[in-house]
């Protein structure tokens, strides 16, 4: 797959972009999308920059050569959009710089994620999907629009740690990867984990929840069962959206 775009300078980069718009068109058709909030992100490879969508654009919209160029401080290096994202640049800036082993972060706002996230016993272990995050789940309190990198930002870097997916509470939720692929499964993972939980919640029935070594043990085999994860789920998404959506390649 080619790009007619004269600023894309190496095929790692060309290839970061192709990758990238696929997730997001991905997340539109599964209807995790918020109008013109939320975003994915990844790191250009080789450079103190990342790539994101253009703020003002649909998911379903986006495409390999709308993504923007962004610096780690938050400069347009390339594109433009309809208004600057500040609150986007101050997530994805802060994070690239805390996590040099991070090259891409999610951030949403589904119905189901923020409905844990108001939840004061955050992330439950109830199912297997939620046991991909036992011990490994981090949450980051509500402080308004993040709008300030040294004091927002960087309070954001810390809670999350070494952790590769964080609730924010009273806001959503935001998975990390070394590979869009590894962001985008830890993605799905825990909106199944927060739709389950709401759901099992609103039945009204006592619930049972495994115990703690169990859980343990499962959340290192669920992470041990795949040697490249989100490698093999990504592989089929591409797939399906082959057959029903083109238009990110362009």
């Amino acid at each position: 797959m080619t790009l007619n775009v004269q600023f894309l300078t190496t095929p790692l980069e060309q290839e970061t972009r192709i990758t990238l718009a696929a997730a997001y068109r991905l997340l539109a058709q599964r209807q995790m999308d918020d109008l013109t909030y939320t975003h994915l992100s990844a790191r250009v490879p080789g450079a103190d920059a990342y790539f994101i969508y253009p703020f003002g654009m649909l998911f379903e919209e986006v495409t390999a050569s709308s993504l923007l160029k962004v610096s780690l401080e938050g400069e347009i290096l390339e594109g433009e959009e309809f208004q600057y994202n500040q609150t986007g640049y101050v997530i994805h800036g802060s994070i690239y710089q805390k996590r040099p082993d991070i090259n891409a972060v999610f951030h949403l706002h589904t119905t189901a994620g923020v409905a844990v996230s108001a939840m004061a016993c955050g992330l439950l272990p109830l199912s297997q999907f939620s046991l991909h995050f036992y011990n490994r789940l981090a949450y980051h309190g509500y402080d308004s629009l993040a709008l300030d990198y040294k004091r927002q930002g960087d309070q954001l870097a810390q809670d999350l740690g070494t952790h590769k997916a964080m609730i924010l509470r009273n806001h959503g939720t935001l998975t990390c990867g070394e590979t869009v692929a590894e962001a985008f499964l830890y993605m799905h993972f825990l909106e199944q984990s927060c739709r389950v939980q709401c759901a099992a919640m609103a039945s009204g029935q006592d619930l049972t929840l495994p115990p703690p070594a169990v859980c343990e043990k499962a959340a290192q085999d669920l992470r041990n069962f795949e040697p490249t994860f989100g490698e093999r789920d990504w592989t089929a998404l591409m797939r399906q959206l082959e057959r029903t959506d083109k238009g990110y390649q362009e």
